[in-house]
């Protein structure tokens, strides 16, 4: 696959996008190798790696609406050089002092941006967000 897609689905919390975190709430990804794209005929302009993925039996997070889990980290990418703050004000129509409450009692800060974020902090975020829209 091509390298910059297989990195980032291997990446860690602060190279992380939406794919990163699809992929790794159902299984565990691995770069085994880079492959020089002189290695094909004709050569690609890119280079490639070969990806293993693991595939997890169960998430190594427990969620318990996995839809709702993924609509929050969908709508934390909408604008992924965004600070969380404002991304998730603005897709969740939310007032931005609001969103960095829920934020801060989830253990984010509300300056980070959704890259940093690892699959636990999206869970603790997903479940701090969805008690506050029920109230």
């Amino acid at each position: 696959m091509q390298k910059e897609v297989g990195e980032t689905i291997a990446a860690a919390p602060g190279k992380m996008r939406l794919l990163s975190v699809r992929t790794q709430f159902y299984s565990k990804p691995a770069i085994v190798c880079y492959v020089p794209s002189s290695s094909f005929h004709p050569p690609p302009k890119v280079d490639s790696v070969v990806l293993r993925l693991d595939v997890r039996s169960r998430p190594p997070i427990e969620v318990k609406d996995v839809a709702g889990f993924f609509d929050m980290v969908t709508r934390g990418f909408s604008a992924p050089r965004k600070q969380l703050r404002n991304t998730l004000s603005r897709s969740l129509q939310m007032p931005a002092d609001e969103v960095a409450r829920l934020l801060e009692k989830a253990g984010v800060e509300p300056g980070r941006r959704a890259e940093t974020l690892g699959l636990e902090e999206w869970r603790r975020l997903w479940e701090v967000f969805s008690e506050g829209r029920r109230c």
